[in-house]
C-alpha cells in the first residue's frame, strides 16, 4: 500500500484518541507520532518536518472553549506558516471549528470519526501540502536562477583544433551523469562549458544552478549550499532552500572548487557522497539528485599533493575531467570572439563600427591575454566606448602594450606593501623560470597560496 500520507504528527492529551489515530493511519503514513503534552510543540517542529498535523482544540487545563487549541495553531503557523494543520474537534464544537479555520487551519474532524472520511480529509489535506511543497520549490528556483542568468554570451565560439577537442569531450560525457572537472585559467569560459554540458545532457530541462565558491564565505557556506529553517540563526528571517535542493534533477555548477578550505571540502564531501542535504536548523535530511559539474583555476593536484585539497573529494568530482585552453594557445579563435564581441558591444552601446580592421586582429593575436576570453571581451567594450571611427584601429587598443619589464626594481622610495610584494613574487618566478614549485619553496608559501597572489597581481 502507497504511504501516501507522509510523516504525520498528532497531538491530543486523550491518550485513547492517539492509539486509535495511529493504528488506523500507519497504514497510510510513512511515519505517525503522537504526542500527549502540546507544550511539547515547539521543540517537535524544531527538530523535525511535518506532512500533516492534527491538533485536538481542547486541552485538558480548558476542555470547552478552544482557547488552546488555537493558540497552539498559531504557534505552529508562526514558525511554518505553510504547515497543514486539521482541528480534531467535539461534534458540538463545529462553530468553533469553523472559526479556526479562518485563523489558518486546513480543515477539520469531527471525533469520534468515521475512519473513510478521516482518510479521505488527510488526503485531501496531503495534496495541498504537496502542492504548497511544489510552489515554494519552484519560487526558490526563479530567485536562484533570476539570480545565475546574467552571463556574458550563451554559445562557446572557437573553430581551433583545441577547442573542438573540448567539443568532442563534451559530446562524449554530456548525455552521462557523470561528475565533470573543468580545469583552466580564469576567464577561459569555464561555466560556458558547464552549462554547454547541461544543455546537452538529459537534465536539459531542469536547471542549471551555479555557485562562485572563491565568493562564499566559511560563515555562511552551509547556508548557502545547503539551506536553514527560519530563526536558525540572527539573519534567518524565513526558510530558504540551499543550491542543491534548488537544483535537485538538474546539474549544479560549483565553480572555483580549489578556494574552499578544508573544513569546508569535507561538509561538501559528505554531501555528494550521501546524496543528500540539511537545512541549518532541522534534523531532516532531505534527498538530492543532480548532476554535479567543478571549475578551478588552481592546481589541484599539487593541493592534493600538499595536503591542501582532499584527495577523496577529488576522485569524486573528476570522474571526467576537461582542461581548457588559455587564449594564448588558441590564437586563431580571437578574430572570431572579437568579431561576436564587437557585435554585442554594437547593440548594448547602440554604436554601428562595422568591422575590426585586418592590423587590429593581427594586433589582438600576438597579445598573450593574461586574462583570457575576459580580458578580450573587456578590451573590445572599451574600445567600442572611446573610439570615433567606425572600424576599430590598432591605436584603439593601445592599452593592450606589453607590460613593463618587472624585473626591474621597485623605487626605492615606493613603501607600498603590495608593490614591493608584486615585485618580490615576480622576481622568484622570473628566477626559477616560471616553475611555481620552485618559486613557492624559495618565497616560504605554498604553491596554492603563491597562485593566488599571481592572481591577486595580474602576474
Amino acid at each position: 500500500m502507497d504511504k501516501e500520507l507522509g510523516k504525520i504528527l498528532i497531538i491530543d492529551d486523550d491518550e485513547d484518541v492517539l492509539l486509535a489515530a495511529k493504528m488506523l493511519l500507519k497504514k497510510h503514513a510513512k511515519e505517525v507520532l503522537i504526542e500527549k503534552n502540546p507544550k511539547k510543540i515547539p521543540f517537535l517542529l524544531n527538530n523535525d518536518a511535518y506532512d500533516l498535523i492534527l491538533l485536538d482544540m481542547n486541552f485538558s487545563k480548558d476542555i470547552t472553549s478552544g482557547k488552546e487549541g488555537f493558540y497552539w495553531l498559531e504557534q505552529i503557523l508562526d514558525k511554518d506558516p505553510q504547515a497543514v494543520v486539521i482541528m480534531i474537534t467535539a461534534f458540538g464544537d463545529v462553530e468553533m471549528a469553523v472559526q479556526a479555520l479562518k485563523a489558518g487551519a486546513t480543515d477539520f474532524v469531527l471525533k469520534p470519526w468515521q475512519n473513510e472520511k478521516l482518510i479521505a480529509t488527510l488526503n485531501s489535506a496531503a495534496k495541498l501540502k504537496a502542492s504548497y511543497k511544489e510552489v515554494s520549490q519552484l519560487k526558490q528556483t526563479s530567485k536562484v536562477l533570476q539570480e545565475s542568468s546574467n552571463y556574458a554570451f550563451k554559445d562557446i565560439i572557437g573553430n581551433s583544433h583545441q577547442i573542438k577537442e573540448v567539443f568532442k569531450i563534451i559530446d562524449k560525457v554530456a548525455s552521462t551523469d557523470a561528475n565533470v572537472l573543468i580545469l583552466g585559467e580564469n576567464g577561459t569560459g569555464k561555466e560556458l562549458i558547464a552549462r554547454a554540458i547541461h544543455q546537452k545532457s538529459l537534465r536539459k530541462d531542469n536547471v542549471f544552478i551555479g555557485v562562485d565558491m572563491g565568493a562564499i564565505t566559511e560563515s555562511l557556506f552551509e547556508s548557502e549550499l545547503f539551506g536553514h529553517k527560519k530563526g536558525s540563526f540572527t539573519d534567518a528571517k524565513e526558510d530558504r532552500a540551499g543550491r542543491f535542493e534548488v537544483a535537485n534533477n538538474g546539474s549544479l555548477f560549483l565553480d572555483e572548487i580549489g578556494n574552499l578550505s578544508m573544513p569546508l571540502q569535507s561538509k561538501l564531501l559528505t554531501a555528494i557522497q550521501r546524496r543528500e542535504v540539511t537545512r541549518i536548523g532541522s534534523n531532516q535530511a532531505v534527498t538530492i539528485d543532480i548532476r554535479l559539474i567543478c571549475a578551478t583555476n588552481m592546481p589541484i593536484y599539487d593541493m592534493v599533493g600538499d595536503n591542501e585539497f582532499r584527495q577523496d573529494l577529488l576522485y569524486r568530482i573528476n570522474t571526467v575531467e576537461i582542461h581548457l585552453p588559455p587564449l594564448r594557445e588558441r590564437s586563431e579563435d580571437i578574430g572570431l570572439l572579437a568579431e561576436h564581441f564587437l557585435q554585442l558591444y554594437n547593440n548594448k552601446y547602440r554604436k554601428n563600427i562595422k568591422k575590426l580592421a585586418a592590423s587590429t586582429i593581427k594586433k589582438l593575436e600576438k597579445y598573450s591575454w593574461p586574462g583570457n576570453i575576459r580580458e578580450l571581451q573587456h578590451a573590445i567594450e572599451r574600445a567600442i566606448i572611446m573610439t570615433d571611427s567606425d572600424v576599430l584601429n590598432p591605436e584603439d587598443f593601445f592599452f593592450l602594450a606589453q607590460k613593463p619589464d618587472t624585473n626591474n626594481s621597485v623605487e626605492a622610495d615606493n613603501f607600498n606593501l603590495d608593490d614591493v610584494e608584486k615585485n618580490v613574487i615576480q622576481k622568484a618566478v622570473n628566477k626559477h623560470h616560471g616553475n611555481i614549485s620552485k618559486a613557492a619553496k624559495d618565497l616560504g608559501l605554498t604553491r596554492a597560496s603563491l597562485y593566488r597572489r599571481l592572481e591577486k597581481y595580474g602576474l
